[in-house]
């Protein structure tokens, strides 16, 4: 599989389809496997390019135990699309903290993308009750340092609020591969010490997304509709006079309605405006 060196790191990435460039950021624990099911159904359309952030599975090395910053995540996207499409503005899908680098790169690099949609990024400032978000997430990682991964998960989850029904998924999503789950759980601990507070602390640059409101979607799910992961979504879409865009399931919509969440993606994607000129250098 490809690897890009950046400042400090070496980014893998995956590649499939054809098409324009769809860059896909996973939040959490994810990787790139966790577009794996979605991605498939969106190759024939786009080139799609999921990635291990920097500290993730294949990207680690040199970077577990580090506080991660968004403006470093969002200059390693901005790098990654001049490798894989240097002379086109690309796509983006992110979700969770990955949505929070793909806010970060549309504000400080909007020549370089044709749409972003943002899957309930938990910019924590963006809410009145911010305080309160902040205090739930320092607990979450007191939990883990006094008790472990289990019990950070569990004031996590209490945190979020318990999500709504959806209807079911569509029939004929394969199952989930076991080795990314593997690599999942394994990448919780650098999430939960390294990269919870680090992010959801993160304020975007609201003037700067203003000035490029048309290239940006913010997106929640429908059964997290009103919780504290979803709720940013809502706000920032009212502070740029734009509408969120529902998605199936929840928070993690992508992995427990995979099949639904990609025909949603599709036809959000399909909103974006014609891609006018390539990019001159």
């Amino acid at each position: 599989m490809p690897e890009l060196p950046v400042p400090g790191a070496s980014l893998h990435y995956e590649i499939r389809g054809t098409g324009p460039v769809l860059l896909m950021i996973p939040g959490g624990g994810g990787d790139a496997g966790t577009f794996d099911i979605v991605g498939a159904q969106l190759a024939d359309r786009f080139t799609v390019v999921a990635v291990d952030p920097r500290g993730k599975s294949r990207s680690a090395p040199h970077e577990v135990g580090l506080d991660q910053r968004v403006e470093v995540h969002g200059d390693d996207m901005r790098r990654l699309l001049d490798e894989v499409s240097p002379q086109a503005p690309a796509f983006v899908f992110g979700t969770s903290s990955g949505a929070i680098t793909a806010l970060d790169l549309l504000a400080r690099h909007p020549r370089r993308l044709r749409l972003v949609v943002a899957h309930e990024p938990p910019t924590l400032g963006l809410l009145p009750d911010a305080d309160r978000g902040h205090a739930a997430f320092a607990e979450v990682v007191e939990a883990f340092r006094r008790e472990g991964l289990g019990a950070a998960m569990a004031v996590l989850g209490a945190a979020a609020g318990e999500e709504g029904p959806d209807e079911p998924d569509s029939p004929g999503a394969p199952e989930p591969d076991p080795d990314r789950m593997r690599r999942t759980i394994a990448n919780m601990p650098q999430f939960v010490e390294r990269e919870l507070r680090q992010f959801s602390g993160h304020m975007p640059d609201l003037d700067a997304l203003a000035a490029h409101a048309g290239k940006l979607i913010p997106a929640a799910g429908r059964a997290s509709r009103g919780l504290l992961l979803a709720r940013p979504a809502t706000v920032l879409a009212e502070r740029l006079g734009t509408q969120v865009a529902e998605f199936p399931g929840g928070h993690v919509g992508l992995s427990t309605h995979p099949m639904r969440f990609a025909q949603t993606l599709r036809r959000t994607l399909d909103t974006a405006p014609a891609d006018k000129a390539a990019l001159t250098r």
